[in-house]
């Protein structure tokens, strides 16, 4: 088989990416600027300041982003599993020789000062090697062992990156997850980690408030509460079992509904009780309906009930056995506690930050707030608040607008791939853009959990930009071939 005609490689690729690609660098860059500079030291291109080192990660990934674009895609096709093996094995040698960084051991210094962090590049390795593994006749999601497979290969960098006390990294190969959605996975798993996310934070938010004059937690109430409702609604939405639907719903409420006013009229008593074994009662019922109609689909249904009876309960457990910082974290983020000077600084400081900005933004390099550095990680983690106070709303608004247009057009080139190998990959690199998108500024305006990941592009870093770089290229080069003939 003759190599594909570069010529006609550069002239398919798709240079509105690559526009936006370019775009997003340089005005990080000026991001990086505003975040670090220093007056007594004005000088921005040079290499003693985060803003000339972050030319230097800018132009090599420049030069790495078309050297890429040379590599056939049949060539990260063959390579996909040692690829994902060699970086599984750094991934492992990271945790005994990288040297501990407030309490992580995640970075591997390279001499001269440079480190880098293998788990950046760990994420196109995962998605070679899942697209790979895809790209076979007759693949589906619906067998088990399949299933079974992708997901190990998902969770195994993830052990191996908190392993290295790097949490943050690790959670963003969560969002392998809405790709394999796209590909087929039963939306009754993402439904089951929605329903997961909404029991932590609404029992673990109000689990020590309690409705008046009843020793009810309402906490654990509303999460038991939730737990037959959405049960019930999956019984009817996956079996259509009408009868089931009845008995469950109206069991349901009629015994919620009998126990509060027993409990509000009569005897003060722990309503909770009575609705934990309403839930055990739902999840014997569903266990006789699968053994009476062999589906498994009551059997998974009964293990959605299991897992949302227990799991306020194993989540308080889990709370309390976090470690300090990491639960003041999500009781601050949950409203909680009030911690302004200890968990909660960061988020207090860039909330500050962009919200003294006003509508057209302090100016470039006049943020008050970033130039005093109040903002701790201003130039990595939190690079979002130095776009915010310099450019204002209209700065912030047209970053992430051209995040979406990016993210957008991710989606446009996965769906035009005309193999299994470059629609995996593609929205293996939409979805991992997503994620950190929304975790990263999302944690800037307090939204979700401070986990320490990079906005792509913008934040300062020579292994997220050259990881994100060397994640959208080979995407952009399997693109380019699509419609090439090979002989």
């Amino acid at each position: 088989m003759n190599a594909p005609n570069n010529k006609g490689i550069f002239l398919s690729l798709d240079w509105f990416t690559i526009s936006l690609y370019l775009i997003m660098l340089v005005w990080g860059w000026f991001s990086v600027c505003g975040a670090t500079y220093d007056f007594n030291n004005p000088d921005i291109f040079s290499f003693a300041t985060n803003s000339g080192k972050q030319i230097v990660w800018i132009a090599t990934s420049l030069v790495l982003g078309c050297t890429i674009l040379f590599i056939e895609k049949r060539v990260w096709d063959m390579s996909a599993y040692f690829i994902y093996a060699a970086l599984m094995l750094l991934l492992v040698a990271t945790i005994f020789i990288a040297p501990d960084a407030k309490g992580s051991r995640s970075w591997i210094p390279i001499g001269a000062g440079i480190k880098l962090q293998p788990a950046e590049f760990a994420k196109f390795a995962v998605a070679l090697a899942i697209a790979k593994y895809m790209d076979v006749y007759g693949f589906t999601l619906k067998r088990t062992k399949n299933f079974a497979t992708v997901v190990a290969l998902i969770i195994l960098p993830m052990l191996l990156i908190i392993a290295q006390r790097e949490t943050g990294s690790a959670l963003v190969y969560f969002s392998f997850f809405l790709m394999l959605y796209r590909e087929g996975m039963t939306g009754s798993l993402l439904f089951t980690a929605f329903a997961s996310v909404a029991y932590f934070v609404i029992g673990v938010r109000y689990a020590d408030d309690y409705i008046a004059h009843m020793p009810v937690s309402i906490g654990e109430c509303a999460v038991l509460i939730l737990a037959q409702l959405f049960t019930t609604a999956m019984t009817w939405v996956f079996c259509r079992n009408r009868q089931a639907l009845h008995i469950m719903l109206y069991t349901g409420l009629s015994a919620t509904v009998l126990a509060f006013l027993f409990s509000a009229f009569v005897i003060p008593f722990d309503v909770c009780i009575v609705l934990l074994i309403v839930n055990v009662l739902q999840l014997a019922y569903l266990l006789g309906l699968a053994i009476y109609h062999r589906l498994a689909r009551y059997f998974l249904i009964a293990g959605f009930a299991l897992l949302s009876s227990g799991i306020y309960y194993v989540a308080d457990w889990a709370l309390e056995h976090l470690d300090d910082h990491q639960r003041v974290r999500i009781e601050v983020l949950l409203g909680k506690k009030e911690d302004l000077r200890g968990a909660g600084y960061n988020v207090n400081q860039a909330k500050i930050a962009i919200g003294s900005s006003g509508f057209w933004g302090k100016g470039f390099l006049n943020g008050t707030q970033t130039k005093l550095r109040y903002v701790p990680e201003q130039h990595t983690d939190f690079i979002f608040c130095t776009v915010g106070e310099e450019e204002g709303f209209v700065g912030a608004a047209s970053v992430l607008i051209i995040y979406l247009i990016f993210i957008w057009r991710l989606i446009i080139l996965a769906e035009r791939q005309p193999d299994t190998l470059g629609r995996v990959y593609g929205y293996s690199v939409c979805c991992i853009f997503l994620f950190h998108l929304f975790i990263n500024v999302g944690m800037v305006l307090g939204l979700t959990p401070v986990i320490g990941i990079p906005l792509p592009f913008f934040s300062y870093g020579g292994s997220s930009v050259w990881g994100f770089t060397i994640l959208l290229f080979i995407f952009l080069r399997m693109d380019s071939e699509r419609n090439l003939k090979q002989k």
